[in-house]
Parts: structure tokens; C-alpha cells; sequence
């Protein structure tokens, strides 16, 4: 008699061991939409309501609209303060360059990035039409008589200054621009990949929204990969990035079809 070995794949995870990969999975990403979080445990989005639940009448998570976030992350690695203090004079060049690709009058998505945040303030001259979800960029604009912002909905997450959430992609899906400027948390031959699951829905949206896409990178997010796929290097019309760039990956990716324009260095980074 042969017994047939029972695959993995049907075995029921049960509720503890489930909710246990969730809460490892958010303190690594800090938050993420249902959806995403129903791949990682292979479970449905039904069943992962039910365990954020319970994780947050166990005071371990935070349920936000859509999704759930931790309520207290391990590090400051994300806070939109802290990130934009590194690599500055790079990311200030690489603004420079990306707001000199930008024609007048232009409307333009400028999503959340540090690196991205740069580029914004540059554009004062172009008198675009701006659409973003980034706190800082809609801050900086407050008091531009030049310049219309258009502020999406959503959900506020403080640490990165951010609109989260079903409103925000909501928003994204229903516009058309001339040029989306973005960044995220690296860029390989394989892909463009990024931290967040719910930035990602919302980073869809606005590739899917513009004529033309910019990604900014300075050059430590060359050759590295987050920990989720954004989207195939096919999606992508060109690159900034700065002179500390690896040479051999920037001729790859022209390879690839990509226009990739290198910032020349700059002493202002104020």
C-alpha cells in the first residue's frame, strides 16, 4: 500500500502560526493593503481580515483603511525626514537634471519619494499642474501663486508623509498627465521594486496614469532590490540618476531602451 504524501500547499496554516508571518511581515514593511498581505500567508483576504483583527484587539497592529500598519515599526529607516538627510547633494543634483527634462506648463504626478521631493522644488518655473500624494511637496507649494496642486485623497501615514490607501489609488486611476516623476527602493535588469505594498497599488496607478514615466535613483538604489516588484523596466521612458553611478549597469539599462540621464555633481544642497 502506497500512502500518498500530503502536499504543503493544502495543508491549512492555522490562525497562530498565520498571524505570527503577518505581524514579522509588517514590523519589515510596516504596512501593507489586505490584498498584499493574503499572498505573503497564501490565505484569503476574508481570513486575513479576521487575524488583523485580532492582532489589533492584541494592541500589536493598527487597522487603516484597506490594510494595517504596526503600531510601533523597528526602526526610523522610513520616515521621510531621516531619508531625505542621506545622500543629499546626490538627490539635489539629480532634482536639477529631472526638472530640466520637464517642459512648461505640464501636468505632472510627483509621487512620495525623498529623492523625488527634489525635483519638486524646481518646477516653480515650468508653472506646472501638479498631482501628488507627498505631504512635503504640497507643503512646499502652499503659497506658490505659479504653481496648481492637486492633493489626493487617502489615508495620512505621518513617518513618510504620505496619502495612503483605496482613495489615493482611487485618485491615480481616474487622471491623465504628460509626465509621472517617481522614485522607489531600487532598480535591477529584472524590474523596479519597492518597499510598501500599499505605495505599490498606488505607484501602478500613476504609471498607468502619465504619457511618459521618470524614475529618480541615486546611485545606492542601482543593482538593489526591495522587497516588492513595481513594475518591469518596459513601464519606464527614462532614468535619472547621479555620477556615482555604476557605468557598467547605466549602459545595461540604455540597453534596455532607457534613456538614463547621469546628474553632474553639485555643491548646493540647501
Amino acid at each position: 500500500m502506497h500512502i500518498i504524501p500530503v502536499s504543503a500547499k493544502f495543508v491549512q496554516m492555522q490562525p497562530e502560526e498565520r498571524q505570527q508571518r503577518i505581524w514579522a511581515y509588517l514590523q519589515k514593511v510596516e504596512f501593507a493593503s489586505l490584498e498584499d498581505i493574503a499572498r505573503q500567508v497564501d490565505a484569503s483576504v476574508s481570513t486575513v481580515r479576521r487575524d488583523v483583527s485580532s492582532l489589533e484587539a492584541a494592541g500589536q497592529i493598527r487597522r487603516t483603511h484597506g490594510g494595517a500598519r504596526v503600531l510601533t515599526p523597528k526602526s526610523d529607516e522610513f520616515i521621510f525626514s531621516n531619508r531625505d538627510t542621506h545622500q543629499l547633494a546626490e538627490k539635489e543634483a539629480i532634482g536639477r537634471t529631472c526638472a530640466g527634462l520637464i517642459g512648461p506648463n505640464q501636468s505632472i504626478i510627483i509621487d512620495a519619494g525623498t529623492t523625488v521631493y527634489h525635483v519638486a522644488r524646481h518646477l516653480e518655473s515650468k508653472s506646472p499642474q501638479i498631482i501628488t500624494n507627498s505631504l512635503p511637496v504640497a507643503n512646499h507649494y502652499a503659497s506658490a501663486n505659479r504653481i496648481e496642486v492637486v492633493v489626493s485623497g487617502g489615508v495620512i501615514y505621518p513617518r513618510l508623509g504620505v496619502l495612503v490607501g483605496p482613495l489615493a489609488v482611487e485618485a491615480f486611476s481616474k487622471i491623465h498627465v504628460d509626465v509621472a516623476i517617481m522614485s522607489a527602493g531600487g532598480i535591477s535588469l529584472e524590474g523596479i521594486t519597492n518597499s510598501h505594498g500599499l505605495l505599490i497599488d498606488i505607484q501602478r496607478a500613476m504609471i498607468n496614469a502619465a504619457q511618459k514615466v521618470i524614475f529618480c535613483f541615486d546611485h545606492t538604489k542601482l543593482g538593489r532590490k526591495s522587497v516588492l516588484p513595481l513594475c518591469e523596466l518596459a513601464c519606464v521612458d527614462a532614468i535619472v540618476t547621479d555620477s556615482a553611478a555604476p557605468a557598467a549597469l547605466v549602459e545595461s539599462l540604455r540597453a534596455c531602451n532607457l534613456e538614463v540621464f547621469v546628474a553632474a555633481p553639485t555643491d548646493d544642497a540647501n
